[in-house]
Order: C-alpha cells, then structure tokens, then sequence
C-alpha cells in the first residue's frame, strides 16, 4: 500500500555539518524550516525531491518532510520534524570534536 501524500518541505542534512536544512523555492538549501519551499502537490514534491537526491555533494537523507501551513508560517507536523527544526537537545560536546 502506497503511503499517503501529506505536504511538507524537502529536508536533509547538511553533507559536511549535519545540520538539518530545507530546500528553498529558489534551489538553495537553508537551515530555517519556514525558509524552506512548502510543498502542497505530489508531483511538484517528486520533481523537488529527485533534485535534492541528486546533490549528494550537498545535502544527505533527502525526504519530504510533513509540514503544515499555518498563520505564523511553516510548521512541523509530526513531532520528530519539530524536534529536527528546533535542533539538538543536548549541546554538542567538544570532546566529540563538534563546535
């Protein structure tokens, strides 16, 4: 059974940082989900996502991510995406050598 559409964002992590970043409607990746293009139709969200899978110098672990569209901006709709939104919950340690 194929998994139903829901409109989102195309989200990755950043090749070199790790960072999670968004693909913008201008072709750029950005660290800001409401920066990020919002995608309400599947095919535009297939079109955007084979993009992003093909810059693999860039961004890693290409997907839709399920978003919603609210009066504030872009907002996660399933948990796991807030908390990729909002970034660790633990600060980065610099014995594992991160800044």
């Amino acid at each position: 059974m194929a998994k139903r559409f829901q409109p989102g964002v195309i989200s990755a992590n950043d090749l070199i940082s790790g960072k999670v970043i968004y693909l913008a409607a201008n072709d750029n990746w950005v660290e800001r989900l409401d920066e990020g293009e919002f995608i309400t139709d599947e095919a535009r969200a297939e079109v955007r996502l084979e993009l992003a899978l093909g810059q693999p110098e860039i961004a890693v672990g290409a997907y839709v991510a399920p978003a919603e569209a609210t009066e504030t901006g872009i907002r996660p709709a399933h948990f796991r995406e807030d908390f990729r939104a909002t970034g660790p919950s633990a600060p980065a340690r610099k014995s594992w050598g991160i800044n």
